[in-house]
């Protein structure tokens, strides 16, 4: 900002002018200036002006220079229209003033009439730093509210729009704000992406290649792992419905909406807690979640597969494919539960497994010695072993709508919150209040028990026997290695091993 002398050739005045929004009902820089040269009294002086500078701190170049140049002995007086132009907190203004004092400098405000050589003039100095720090917090606090309020009610609140998306204009609750509205083309790409990631055996990585053999951008830019990390972890592509409000209810998120408006139609927004300190991507602890009036993109069983896959991960890290081993990414050290790599010796003709945490850092004594066949053998037994137990194997197919199903897992869910509601009530009710509850809970027991089964009759369809299969233990060992591989993962949560047991966690 260029400073201007006015008068004299001498500087020994200085004006500070500060306005941090140019708006119709605050005083403007030249109407700050013009007060102040009355308080020049015809002396020589120098403007300083910052404009879109807020005044809650001092990293401003008008003001940084001011400053230099009393340092420098050009400057003994300095005025400006309001204290609140110079400064909004107390330890600045502080410690400004403290400067002022050490170089000879007098402290003039143009509408705050101080006297700063006396002990009462500093100390309504003081005070009224006080109150114009307080006037700045309150105007935070009331923004941040305001931000609160309008995100809880699914207004948009700014920021990049996501990929797959553009934005439109809508009014919500006779309040006109904006959307989001799904792009054809960006729509297929971003469903391609999900459908892939939800595959046990893709990485980022994958992806990337896939978009790369197709010519596929991100609005003209290559895509990298991070842009796909967010990509899959955003809740505004998903078509929320009850396993979505229960997932991010199960983990501690904060949801604006009841479980009733979760019917799989709409997407969602989500917000840091305003009490939260900087968290990582990937937390939902505390998150805002909130209904979004555009509909979603993902299906809600393809959008929890890709999120509870990148759970956990505490950055990203490039998933190799897994070649000496299907068990590769299940099995895990039985001593301190890191995972055991596959290795190979003697020419490729000996497999072993050993501890990442022993390989890397030496902290773990280890699992003992596990030759890679042998422990696919014994798990390989117990697979059959745990098939064995299911004499046909029948395929599934859904005979009902995802939304209607949904409706059904939202009338029940509010049905189990009135019971509780009403059983909460039962120790303070007298009589006739009791038995009113007493039959309550009765109707509403009786209607949640046709629910269930109404759900679970909706729920799967089962096909006719001739569809069923009984030689899967004999395909087993007709599967590929990534089939193989893709079937453990089904199976089988998680494989403990060491030279002395096998612990596999079962899914089913």
């Amino acid at each position: 900002m260029q400073r201007t002398v006015l008068k004299g050739a001498d500087i020994i005045v200085a004006i500070y002018a500060r306005q941090s929004v140019d708006r119709a009902d605050s005083i403007s820089i030249e109407q700050q200036i013009e007060l102040c040269e009355y308080e020049a009294r015809g002396e020589a002086f120098r403007t300083y002006i910052d404009r879109g500078y807020s005044g809650k701190d001092t990293n401003r170049p008008e003001f940084a220079q001011m400053m230099n140049d009393i340092r420098l002995g050009e400057i003994n007086t300095v005025i400006v229209y309001k204290l609140d132009r110079i400064s909004r907190s107390i330890l600045d203004f502080s410690a400004m003033i403290e400067m002022f004092g050490k170089y000879g400098v007098q402290f003039v405000s143009a509408t705050e009439k101080f006297d700063t050589s006396s002990p009462m003039g500093n100390a309504m100095l003081n005070i009224c730093i006080v109150f114009a720090q307080l006037e700045r917090e309150t105007i935070q606090k009331r923004v941040a509210d305001a931000y609160f309020s309008r995100s809880q009610k699914s207004f948009y609140m700014g920021g990049a729009i996501p990929y797959g998306f553009r934005k439109v204009p809508t009014v919500i609750d006779g309040v006109h704000t904006s959307m989001y509205e799904p792009i054809p083309d960006e729509e297929k790409v971003v469903r391609m992406i999900f459908e892939m990631y939800s595959q046990p055996q893709t990485s980022y990585g994958d992806i990337i290649d896939r978009m790369n053999e197709l010519g596929i951008k991100k609005r003209g830019k290559d895509w990298v792992r991070q842009r796909i990390r967010e990509l899959v972890l955003n809740p505004i592509y998903v078509k929320a419905d009850h396993d979505v409000y229960d997932f991010f209810k199960e983990r501690g998120a904060e949801l604006a909406d009841p479980p009733s408006d979760y019917i799989g139609a709409n997407g969602c927004y989500c917000y840091k807690n305003r009490s939260d300190k900087k968290k990582k991507i990937s937390d939902i602890e505390g998150k805002q979640i909130v209904l979004a009036p555009h509909k979603g993109i993902v299906d809600s069983g393809v959008w929890l597969k890709c999120r509870k896959k990148c759970m956990g991960r505490e950055q990203i890290i490039p998933l190799q494919k897994a070649r000496n081993s299907w068990l590769c990414g299940k099995i895990k050290c039985g001593v301190c539960g890191y995972a055991l790599t596959a290795k190979q010796f003697d020419n490729g003709r000996r497999r072993y497994l050993i501890c990442s945490n022993r390989l890397g850092t030496k902290c773990c004594k280890g699992a003992g010695t596990l030759y890679t066949a042998e422990v696919e053998k014994l798990v390989c037994d117990e697979i059959k072993e745990r098939l064995a137990k299911f004499g046909k194997l029948s395929p599934t197919e859904k005979c009902t709508s995802d939304s209607e199903l949904a409706i059904l897992e939202n009338e029940l869910a509010e049905t189990e919150k009135e019971i509780n509601g009403l059983l909460g009530k039962v120790s303070s009710a007298d009589n006739v209040l009791f038995q009113y509850i007493n039959d309550r809970i009765a109707l509403l027991d009786s209607r949640k028990n046709e629910i269930i089964e109404r759900v679970n009759k909706l729920g799967v369809k089962r096909c006719s026997p001739d569809c069923a299969i009984d030689c899967h233990q004999i395909i087993w060992d007709e599967l590929s290695f990534d089939d193989k591989r893709q079937v453990a993962d089904i199976l089988i949560r998680v494989v403990y091993a060491t030279s002395e047991k096998i612990i596999i966690q079962w899914r089913i």
